[in-house]
């Protein structure tokens, strides 16, 4: 096994944040020696967790015993899964609704995607010209 002179040389980080304490970042970690991604691997024989290469012999130890983290989060965007070209659609409703960015009258809209007892029906227009979401 080989160590790593300086391991941060080979980490990137999935977020592009420098990691919180408590809030522990997963980073992507690269083969110093053929620039492979390495896998996360157990060695039962020192009961350490290691990064291997899968081409050639290279590993270092992990740093942390983290290797995935999934964040799920319970709030739901109101226009969840709109996009700009929506206004292109001609399946959705058009309304005459004047653009407060562009200025211009035409509109499509939709009702709010966020499905709550506290939350009221809210309409959504997007302009067909620029694409900007308004209420």
């Amino acid at each position: 096994m080989s160590a790593s002179p300086a391991a941060s040389q080979n980490d990137v980080q999935v977020s592009g944040q420098p990691a919180k304490s408590g809030n522990e970042q997963v980073k992507f970690r690269f083969c110093g020696d053929c620039s492979n991604m390495l896998a996360p691997k157990e060695d039962r024989f020192n009961n350490k967790l290691m990064y291997c290469c899968r081409m050639c012999q290279y590993s270092e130890e992990a740093d942390s015993a983290c290797i995935f983290r999934n964040n799920i989060y319970n709030v739901i965007g109101e226009t969840a899964g709109v996009t700009q070209d929506v206004g292109s659609d001609p399946t959705l409703p058009r309304s005459n609704k004047r653009c407060p960015k562009c200025l211009e009258v035409e509109a499509v809209f939709f009702q709010s995607q966020q499905r709550s007892a506290e939350t009221g029906m809210k309409l959504f227009y997007v302009c067909c010209s620029c694409g900007h979401i308004f209420q």
